[in-house]
């Protein structure tokens, strides 16, 4: 029986550009229905613009415009974003729309009728030279629980705590710089508490990763409180039923939202209906990708606001880390804050796809974009093995056969060795583990471009009378490519439609394995793909920082002008970001001179329990091989490992100086410390 699945993704806010930390989230969702529907799967994917709230009132009143206007043209740009990414949404719609309107209603009336809802007055952050309420995020100041200075109204980045506004230590107004007055409001609240219960179980019912359900247990051991629900007018969203200036908070109808989006695709399609997905007897599955920064809503409100409605829960969230870029976070003033049209000026969509999918696990880990590493990977990967495969090999075919492939393979055991790696490759996209399939693919192309390596066929095209075997030779090659293909479309959707263009066949899905291109007539070979030059990743991040100072004059408010500040101040650390940094103990084993580099010496390291690592130093003006056998250095061991054209880089020692022809000179430990030590 076919599997039914509901997919969402988190909805990206309609108060700026997608850029390529969002894609993250978007890239991971699409190929995961795009495996599922290749399997056989009756699987939905709907996604919105979360279009409510006070910034998006506020930017429309900077801009002169109605809200609708600017939520319908920032709709329009998400949209061809995501459309140019290949993100193959089944329904994009918006928070801001009449299903919407309705289930939120409907759930909040059934919340109400329930005894879940409550009403007290409570003192609120009131920003007296603007006269209105400040929503959380429109007020910062000091964590109350570890002091971290410039955090919002609602949460911590820091150390993740949250809290009330009012509980902000020295609060500033990101709207004026005025310190807000507590002011008098009645306010609507979600009794969490009330679902405490069945939120423990459901927790703790394999629709979590492990690492959410512990991050989940401290908000546990602290008690759940009950959620404000309601902001004060002026606020852009729904108005709540009976209430005259009381309005939705936009985290309660924001994922309803994933709702009302399916509500909006049943009324066009015949075959969907509300009910199959949402109700309480509900079978379907019910998966929702979100980032790690979203968790709270989604794991503990969003579950609770359906039990309390009398509607189905969802199957699974998945959650995924933050994107960095170059082992940094983002950064405006370094261009790398780019934007997903920035890439897509200079960049394919699947290359960025491609990578992505290359570095992610399915656990709640940060991702990060190495450009250099991003180039080389690309190249190597997509060009040198999955191309060259079919490129190689399809020439001979038309030159030789007019397109005709051989009646039989010349190494069928290696054919079926591909068609077995399908189960184990499925069973990675299935959970998420998109790195390990991507490693499994090109462990197949590298077994392919091996075997044609091995037979030679532009040996065999010269001698006479072997025409059989060159067509036999060339036959296996271009169907290990069409596996390959059929295992990398859910990645590369479009290039995957070339090549079954290019090979004539009907587009590729899983139950295509048994297929097989014997006896059958090919087209033309057309490049597939061209390789990145270096030149493109210049002009994207100088176009990055260029959008930068484009935008310079647009921040009228002191709020933009703050968060413009904040971000050409990236280079500053925390000591949260220091701690990050695994600094070990290490031993060199054997260092050796590296042929064909000035600078670098090769230096395998005992890293005690995390075993042996390879480190390329740039220290040979400093030091000879045979001075360094047994010396003790420290490694920063969680580096990202750097593929160099000499091998792979797994960490760095810590050196001083190296300016001038003083140094470098390597930081060593006290004697004494073994091996592993963590460096404190």
């Amino acid at each position: 029986m076919s599997r039914d699945i509901l997919v969402t993704s988190a909805l990206p806010y309609a108060n700026g550009s997608i850029h390529l930390g969002h894609l993250v989230e978007y890239i991971q969702t699409d190929v995961w229905v795009r495996f599922q529907k290749s399997r056989g799967a009756h699987c939905v994917y709907v996604c919105a613009d979360d279009a409510h709230g006070t910034p998006i009132m506020l930017k429309a009143r900077d801009e002169g415009i109605e809200p609708e206007a600017l939520i319908e043209r920032v709709a329009r740009e998400h949209k061809a974003d995501f459309d140019d990414f290949h993100i193959g949404f089944d329904n994009y719609h918006s928070t801001h729309s009449p299903e919407n309107r309705e289930l939120s209603e409907l759930i909040y009336n059934r919340l109400q009728a329930a005894g879940h809802i409550a009403r007290r007055e409570i003192q609120q952050a009131f920003d007296p030279e603007q006269q209105m309420f400040l929503p959380d995020r429109f007020i910062r100041g000091e964590c109350p629980k570890c002091g971290a200075a410039d955090q919002y109204g609602d949460s911590c980045e820091v150390c993740g705590a949250t809290y009330q506004p009012t509980d902000l230590k020295n609060p500033v107004s990101v709207l004026s710089g005025a310190t807000p007055i507590q002011k008098a409001s009645e306010h609507y609240f979600f009794q969490l508490g009330d679902f405490e219960a069945f939120l423990h179980d459901w927790t703790r019912s394999d629709h979590l990763q492990d690492t959410v359900t512990r991050k989940l247990d401290e908000w546990f051991e602290a008690g759940l409180k009950d959620w404000d629900i309601s902001r004060d007018a002026p606020y852009f969203g729904f108005r709540i039923p009976g209430t005259e200036d009381k309005y939705f908070y936009v985290w309660l109808d924001a994922p309803i939202g994933y709702m009302a989006s399916l509500q909006n695709l049943c009324a066009r399609r015949g075959d969907l209906s509300f009910e199959r997905y949402w109700s309480k007897d509900s079978t379907a599955e019910v998966h929702h990708f979100i980032g790690k920064d979203i968790v709270y809503f989604h794991a503990l409100f969003w579950p609770a606001m359906l039990e309390g409605a009398g509607l189905r829960s969802p199957t699974a969230i998945h959650a995924h880390g933050f994107l960095t870029v170059n082992g940094e976070k983002m950064s405006k003033s370094r261009g790398t804050f780019i934007k997903a049209r920035t890439y897509l000026q200079h960049l394919p969509a699947e290359f960025l796809r491609y990578y992505f999918c290359a570095k992610l696990s399915g656990r709640v880990e940060d991702l990060d974009l190495n450009l250099e590493d991003f180039v080389y990977r690309i190249n190597s990967d997509l060009i040198g093995k999955y191309v060259n495969l079919a490129s190689r090999s399809a020439g001979f075919v038309h030159k030789r056969f007019g397109g005709q492939l051989a009646d039989q393979h010349d190494r069928p055991a290696l054919v079926q060795h591909f068609v077995a790696a399908a189960d184990p490759i499925a069973d990675d996209f299935e959970h998420l583990r998109y790195a390990q399939a991507i490693r499994r693919i090109m462990a197949l192309a590298d077994e392919a471009n091996a075997y044609v390596n091995d037979r030679q066929p532009w040996v065999v095209a010269k001698q006479e009378g072997r025409d059989a075997e060159l067509q036999a030779i060339c036959t296996t090659a271009l169907e290990l490519f069409r596996l390959l293909t059929l295992y990398l479309k859910p990645v590369l959707p479009v290039t995957a439609g070339r090549a079954e263009g290019f090979l004539e066949i009907p587009p590729l899905d899983w139950q295509a394995l048994t297929a097989d291109l014997t006896g059958h007539r090919i087209g033309k070979f057309k490049p597939l793909l061209q390789r990145i030059e270096q030149d493109a990743i210049d002009a994207m991040l100088a176009a990055s920082q260029q959008d930068l100072a484009a935008a310079a004059p647009a921040a009228k408010s002191t709020g933009q002008q703050k968060e413009k500040q904040s971000m050409s101040e990236a280079d500053e650390i925390k000591i949260d970001d220091f701690t990050k940094v695994d600094l070990r103990v290490a031993r060199i084993v054997k260092a050796e001179a590296v042929e064909g580099a000035d600078k670098l010496l090769r230096l395998q390291l005992d890293v005690g329990a995390l075993g042996e690592r390879q480190v390329f130093a740039g220290i040979k003006s400093a030091y000879s091989p045979e001075s360094l056998t047994d010396r003790a250095v420290i490694l920063v061991a969680n580096l990202a490992p750097r593929k160099m054209r000499f091998g792979v880089s797994e960490g760095m020692v810590l050196a001083a100086g190296g300016d001038e022809g003083n140094g470098p000179f390597l930081l060593a430990p006290e004697p004494g410390a073994k091996p592993g030590m963590k460096v404190r």
